[in-house]
């Protein structure tokens, strides 16, 4: 078999995504690989498709034991013969497991990393052939990285114990460039084929909204996406209660999960929501980092994360499948509050020094003043989060919510100028809130008691509302023509561009939507238009639309027979395409993305039978315009039959 046999039979599809078959071809080749792909971009094929064509074993490196699981359930399911090593089993069933991988049962091995140096693993791992070993979230082994884990140090030591260096593959879909650095030094990876396809997630919309009761439009939200699968995150406990609370006393069928209910009752949640059975999620960031659930249609922030990697990863979550998918940030002022409250209440990391402790504490300040920023921003949504990634690129998505927006564009250069002075003139040593009133000339107790009437700036901008005024103190800040010092306090310091703007040398332009900008989602009902684009009820039409629903329904009930997630049974995507073919044999199914001959010998035949039965066994067309079918290349044409 080759890697185009291992692609169909396996997994379904005749083709690779981009950026795949190049990590695929290094690794088989024997070097190592670094691949940095977005969620959703197939990075496990990456290392899937290797290990099968592969002599020995793979060993795969999780940082969690849902990851995991999620990951073994997919494969065997596929025909993919897997296992898992982590602290849920017994050390008997994990003897079990290493002999049955020695003994040729298993191809993949997933591992916790602490488990990589306990004297079982490292027997097993000098008994057998180790072909590949796989970092999984490889962004954990880097102190830069958001989610740093010094368990995976461990690794290190794993490989420099082994008799033979078995290829090394690290995967992570959020890094940035000293975080991609990183991953390579500290691994050591040697003459890696290092790939990045790039962080844009083109099906995701992505959206700010700043509504006067959160509550009020997380109700509106999900009731116009009643059916869909959705998770919303919460920055505390005592939130995710709230949330929660709320829409059960709507009826909302919701589940929630925070690290202050009992393990029991966690994973209970969970399972209600990965089985469809709960399909909105209430959670802290403390959820989801494992869950490969590849039909949750949108993800609502109710309060701002502490960085960019953080909210990129878990907005992330939305649309695995490919699927238009929405993501939305619901911002205020208080989340400024609360994160940095977090952050200055944040335990040190024992393994550091107070140095490299000082060091994270200021880095943890910078990425969220560049947080605040994205909500902040009127400039394209996705321009901005690629760009904090290193991809330097025009973008008008026109897939934002700032891009679907109409702005008026005002220069405010000679109100900029003034602010500046202000800020010079007052010594950097305040807040925005200061410095507005000092601007504005207010007479509040505090101004009387710093004494800002004494300063020539005081009264400037008397013609201008406060709230005027600080929206263009966000934009200087926005434009880096300002900052603000990573404290409690978070003072207000000019940067060398000040000077360029003080002296005309830089114009200051403030772009401000023409309507309100509370603007709420187009959709409306689980087969809305969705301001992400063309949706199910874009490319069906009544007849498929209805199919989809007896397909859903069949997929449910067979997922209810193994005690298996719906979507390990087949993706939404994979039954959108089987309504657009509507297939009536096991060749036509099998061109259906998704399907492989595994797939098909598990479930095709009852997918044929209710299709034939919808369609009278006669080809229907089930969608609007035309077909859209892959066209086959000269290395996959054996799959496509007339």
């Amino acid at each position: 078999m080759d890697k185009y046999d291992i692609l169909k039979k396996y997994f379904g599809y005749t083709e690779f995504r981009e950026g795949q078959e190049i990590l695929i071809d290094a690794a088989l080749s024997g070097r190592d690989v670094l691949g940095i792909m977005p969620t959703g971009a197939g990075k496990s094929l990456c290392y899937q498709v290797p290990a099968l064509l592969m002599p020995g074993v793979t060993v795969v490196i999780s940082p969690l034991i849902s990851l995991m699981k999620d990951q073994v359930r997919a494969l065997n399911d596929a025909g993919i013969h897997a296992a898992y090593i982590n602290s849920s089993l017994t050390e008997g069933q994990i003897a079990k497991a290493l002999s049955l991988a020695a003994e040729g049962r298993y191809k993949i091995i997933y591992a916790a990393p602490e488990r990589l140096i306990t004297p079982g693993f490292l027997d097993f791992a000098m008994r057998v052939e180790l072909s590949m070993l796989t970092v999984d979230e490889a962004h954990c082994i880097s102190q830069w990285g958001q989610d740093f884990r010094p368990s995976y140090l461990k690794i290190v030591q794993f490989v420099e114990r082994l008799g033979r260096r078995p290829v090394i593959g690290a995967f992570t879909a959020t890094a940035t460039e000293q975080v991609k650095e990183d991953i390579s030094c500290v691994l050591g990876l040697r003459d890696p084929e290092i790939l990045v396809t790039g962080f844009d997630r083109k099906n995701l919309y992505f959206a700010v909204e700043t509504p006067k009761r959160k509550d009020d439009f997380v109700l509106r939200y999900v009731r116009e996406h009643a059916g869909e699968s959705g998770i919303i995150y919460c920055a505390t406990r005592k939130n995710v209660d709230a949330v929660y609370e709320s829409l059960c006393a709507k009826n909302i069928p919701a589940a929630k999960y925070h690290a202050g209910m009992g393990s029991e009752e966690r994973k209970i949640s969970q399972e209600e929501f990965i089985f469809d059975n709960r399909p909105v999620m209430v959670a802290t960031n403390a959820f989801g980092m494992g869950i490969d659930k590849s039909n949750v249609r949108y993800v609502i922030h109710y309060n701002m994360p502490q960085s960019l990697e953080n909210y990129y990863q878990e907005a992330g979550r939305a649309g695995r499948d490919g699927e238009p998918s929405e993501c939305v940030l619901l911002y205020s002022p208080q989340d400024v509050m609360i994160n940095r409250f977090l952050l200055e209440n944040k335990e040190s990391n024992a393994e550091y020094t107070e140095e490299e402790n000082e060091a994270v504490r200021e880095r943890d300040g910078e990425r969220l003043q560049k947080m605040i920023y994205y909500c902040m921003t009127a400039d394209c949504l996705r321009e901005y989060i690629l760009r904090y990634f290193g991809e330097r690129r025009a973008v008008v998505c026109d897939n934002c919510s700032n891009c679907k927006k109409e702005f008026t564009e005002t220069d405010i250069t000679e109100e900029a100028v003034k602010i500046i002075f202000c800020i010079r003139e007052t010594g950097q040593r305040y807040g925005i809130n200061v410095i507005a009133g000092t601007l504005l000339g207010d007479d509040r107790a505090k101004l009387r008691e710093y004494g800002v009437s004494r300063f020539t700036s005081y009264g400037s901008l008397n013609g201008r509302t406060e709230a005027e005024i600080k929206q263009m103190i966000n934009r200087l800040l926005t434009e880096q023509i300002l900052v603000q010092t990573q404290d409690k306090y978070a003072l207000l310091k000019l940067t060398a561009r000040a000077d360029e703007v003080a002296w005309h040398e830089r114009p200051v332009i403030l772009k401000a939507p023409k309507y309100n900008p509370v603007k709420e989602s187009a959709a409306a009902g689980r087969r809305g238009v969705s301001a992400s684009g063309k949706r199910r009820s874009d490319l069906l039409n009544t007849r498929g639309l209805e199919l989809f629903d007896r397909l859903r329904a069949l997929r449910t009930g067979l997922a209810k027979e193994q005690s298996i997630p719906p979507y390990v049974v087949f993706s939404d995507k994979t039954l959108t395409d089987m309504c657009v073919r509507t297939p009536l044999n096991k060749e036509e199914m099998l061109l259906v993305t998704g399907v492989g001959e595994t797939k098909f010998a598990n479930y095709g035949n009852e997918f044929l039978q209710a299709i034939a039965a919808f369609t009278g066994g006669k080809k229907e067309k089930l969608y609007y315009g035309e077909s859209a079918f892959a066209e086959p290349t000269a290395a996959n044409r054996k799959y496509f039959r007339k």
